[in-house]
C-alpha cells in the first residue's frame, strides 16, 4: 500500500493512494500515518480503499511519515559517491542526525537559510521503522520496518563541512527534509537492492543512481544502527546519495532562488521543490 499525509501544515490527515493515483480520506481507519507495525499492515488489506472519501487534487502533500522521533542519515554510502569527493569508502556506515524541525513536504519551498553560500541537493531512499528495533540481526532486520519513500537531504556544505563539529549544522535548517510524498510497504518493492534514483534542477539531471551501488544495505543499515540506539516506531533512515551533487560538480555548482528541484524513486514516487532567499519575518 502508499501511504499519504494531506493537508495544510500541522493539520494533514492519513491517506492511501488508489488505483487512480488519488488520495483516498484514511480517517476512519488510523488517527495518523507515524509507524505503522509490518506486522499489522496486512490489515489495510481488507480495508475498501475505494469506498474512502476523495481528497481535494489540489491539496497539500505533506510529509508521508507524523511524529518522526528521529532523522538518523548515513553518509558516503554510495561508491560513486564516495570517489567524486575523494573519501575513501567508510569501513562502518557514517551516521549523524538531522533534526526533525527540518522536516517539509514533498512538493514544498526550500529554503536556503539566512547566511547560506553552499546549499545542495540530495536524492536519497528513506527507510522507515514500524516497531522498536534494538540490537536486532541483520536477518531480522526487515521484520522492524514498515517500508519507504524518497528523502531529499539538503545540505548546507559550508557549515558542514567549514564550521567545525558534527555534520547536523549543516544538515537541519528548516525545509532540508522533504519527505515522500508516499510511505510505500515492503510488499510493493520487489527489490530494495535494485531501485533507480534521480535528481534534476531546472531540468538537467544531476544524479542518476541506483541503489545497487549502496556500500551497506537496508538490512545492515537497520542492524547496525540499533546496536547503538534504539529505532522508534516512525523514525527515518536515509540511507545516503549517489553521486552528482553540487559540491562534487567542478566547479561545485550550489542552489539559487528560484530554481526548481525534481527527483524520484523507482515506485516510491516524485518530489519537486521550488528554492527560495530566506525572508526575514
Amino acid at each position: 500500500m502508499k501511504f499519504a499525509r494531506i493537508g495544510p501544515r500541522g493539520q494533514e490527515c492519513p491517506a492511501a493512494v488508489d488505483a487512480a493515483g488519488r488520495y483516498r480520506d484514511l480517517s476512519s481507519v488510523i488517527e495518523d500515518i507515524t509507524g505503522i507495525d509490518p506486522r499489522e499492515t496486512r490489515e489495510f488489506d481488507s480495508v475498501d480503499i475505494e469506498s474512502l472519501p476523495v481528497l481535494p487534487a489540489n491539496a497539500r502533500v505533506g510529509p508521508c511519515v507524523g511524529n518522526i522521533g528521529k532523522i538518523i542519515c548515513v553518509g558516503l554510502n554510495y561508491t560513486d559517491h564516495a570517489a567524486e569527493t575523494n573519501s575513501p569508502l567508510p569501513a562502518e556506515p557514517i551516521l549523524f542526525g538531522k533534526a526533525v524541525s527540518a522536516v517539509n513536504g514533498p512538493y514544498d519551498d526550500v529554503v536556503i537559510p539566512k547566511g547560506s553560500t553552499c546549499t545542495d541537493w540530495e536524492v536519497e531512499l528513506g527507510i522507515v521503522i514500524g516497531r522498536e528495533a534494538k540490537y536486532v540481526s541483520e536477518a531480522d532486520a526487515l521484520d522492524y520496518v514498515t517500508g519507504y519513500c524518497v528523502v531529499n537531504d539538503v545540505s548546507e556544505r559550508a557549515w558542514q563541512k567549514e564550521r567545525c563539529g558534527q555534520w547536523i549544522k549543516g544538515k537541519s535548517a528548516d525545509t532540508f527534509a522533504p519527505i515522500g510524498p508516499w510511505l510505500v510497504t515492503k510488499d510493493e518493492i520487489a527489490d530494495v537492492s535494485k531501485l533507480a534514483l534521480w535528481l534534476e534542477v531546472d531540468n538537467h539531471r544531476f544524479q542518476d543512481g541506483n541503489t545497487s551501488s549502496l556500500i551497506f544495505g537496508v538490512e545492515y543499515l537497520v542492524s547496525y544502527i540499533s546496536h547503538f540506539m534504539s529505532l522508534q516506531p516512525g523514525d527515518v533512515i536515509p540511507t545516503g546519495t549517489p553521486a552528482g551533487v553540487g559540491m562534487g560538480l567542478n566547479p561545485p555548482t550550489f542552489l539559487k532562488p528560484g530554481q526548481v528541484m525534481s527527483l524520484g524513486i523507482d515506485g516510491l514516487g516524485r518530489q519537486r521543490q521550488r528554492v527560495v532567499a530566506f525572508e526575514e519575518s
